[in-house]
């Protein structure tokens, strides 16, 4: 399966591979988002996640994503059920093209002391409401296949 581009490259920027992973995290039928600043966009909402240091795996990423980001100890399914690329341009100016990698998971605990970043608030959806909010159109696609997989299991 090829691994659909989601963004609109801008003309003559150049974008650097930046492999990401990202967590559906549902409990009791309403999902983790994050809501974060993007300057002149103003308040946004994305999965939790984010790139992957050197070292990491993919899952370790979005596991500790969940933490710096929410707050949450997750626990994550052991394969990726959906992989999906994205022009972005990062609150710091520079452009990059996101390798997301997406990972189903739960929450196996709240620890406020694995927040790190401020400019993110925890925030719980319904999967419908956050179809229609979600601020990358990677990141809803990624959530329409994971609502179609979870109708299908």
């Amino acid at each position: 399966m090829t691994t659909p581009q989601f963004g609109e490259a801008l003309p003559g920027a150049t974008y650097p591979d930046r492999p990401a992973a990202f967590a559906v995290i549902d409990r009791e039928g309403l999902l983790a988002l994050v809501e974060v600043e993007r300057g002149q966009r103003g308040l946004v909402l994305d999965l939790p996640g984010g790139g992957i240091d050197a070292g990491e795996t993919e899952a370790d990423a979005a596991i500790r994503e969940c933490g710096e980001e929410a707050g949450l100890v997750v626990r994550l399914d052991p394969e990726p059920f959906v992989r999906a690329d994205h022009f972005f341009l990062h609150n710091d100016g520079v452009v990059r093209n996101t390798r997301g990698t997406f990972f189903t998971g739960r929450v196996a605990a709240e620890d406020p002391a694995l927040k790190i970043e401020d400019d993110h608030t925890l925030v719980w959806i319904a999967p419908e409401s956050a179809l229609l909010r979600l601020d990358r159109e990677s990141h809803v696609w990624a959530l329409a296949v994971w609502l179609r997989l979870r109708a299908r299991a």
